[in-house]
């Protein structure tokens, strides 16, 4: 298995196997892969000569230093997940000097207003610091798809939002959201749970999941109260914020209309560690 961690020596192996025909999947991450990433990985493989994952922790996305601080890295965990799927993967492992050149600030993007809602909300500057690490990634690595998951599904409309505005030439592929056998979407901030805390989290899907149930004879408005309620007089967890939303721009949904397609969004607290799901109505 081949692991770069500089920027330029990627560049000079992966321009030596270009090919007129040759098509590079890529699938960026932060570590502490899980099955979410590797069926990315699996999705990848199938569909492109060359797949390359990125596992780079990204300063300029957290708001908060301390979740920055105790966010997990697990590479050489990480590289062996990777080679149970395909020795051939190629892994770049940047440092934050070698993506940002010692300049690790964050451009400010115009997404069209993708970027205030919900997390851009709660988490100021964060789709900023997204935007700029994907801007830069994709330009390091030129890769012909990119694959994401559906967890994070503002960040992937909001990626399909700088390829458009940017120009980039690259095919942004969402996919299914991987869940742990009591529901509860698969990711890197699990591994902070406890064993309790994560049997209990299976709350997060079961609302979201009767949310989707109640939202075909209720309103939206209604829909967000019984959820509200759920969380309510829960000691465990802390609801920041449930939403329904329009797919396509990500504004809440005031009154149903037949020609749209709405998604509902939730974040949940367990103890300062934060947890993000999402299901389409």
């Amino acid at each position: 298995m081949l692991i770069f961690y500089n920027k330029a020596d990627l560049n000079i192996y992966l321009n030596a196997s270009r090919s007129n025909n040759s098509t590079i999947g890529f699938v960026p991450t932060m570590g502490a892969l899980h099955e979410g990433h590797l069926s990315l990985l699996r999705e990848s493989i199938k569909n492109n000569l060359q797949t390359v994952i990125s596992i780079f922790v990204n300063p300029t996305q957290f708001n908060n230093p301390e979740d920055l601080a105790k966010y997990p890295r697990t590479l050489d965990n990480d590289v062996e997940k990777i080679k149970s799927i395909s020795d051939k993967i190629i892994v770049y492992a940047p440092t934050v000097d070698d993506i940002y050149d010692g300049n690790t600030k964050s451009t400010h993007y115009n997404f069209d207003g993708l970027e205030h809602q919900m997390e851009g909300k709660f988490r100021q500057g964060h789709f900023d610091g997204v935007g700029t690490v994907v801007k830069r990634l994709f330009d390091i690595v030129k890769p012909t798809n990119a694959y994401f998951g559906e967890k994070d599904f503002q960040q992937l409309q909001i990626v399909k939002k700088l390829v458009e505005k940017e120009k980039i030439k690259v095919n942004i592929i969402g996919c299914t959201i991987f869940r742990e056998q009591n529901g509860l979407a698969m990711s890197s901030r699990n591994e902070r749970l406890t064993n309790l805390q994560r049997e209990k989290a299976e709350i997060i899907y079961k609302t979201i999941n009767k949310a989707k149930q109640l939202f075909g004879t209720k309103s939206a408005k209604e829909v967000i109260e019984f959820v509200t309620g759920q969380f309510k007089n829960d000691s465990l967890f802390e609801l920041e914020y449930f939403e329904i939303a329009d797919e396509a721009t990500l504004l809440p949904c005031i009154r149903k209309s037949k020609n749209k397609k709405y998604r509902a969004f939730i974040a949940v607290f367990v103890n300062k560690i934060r947890l993000i799901d999402t299901i389409s109505l």
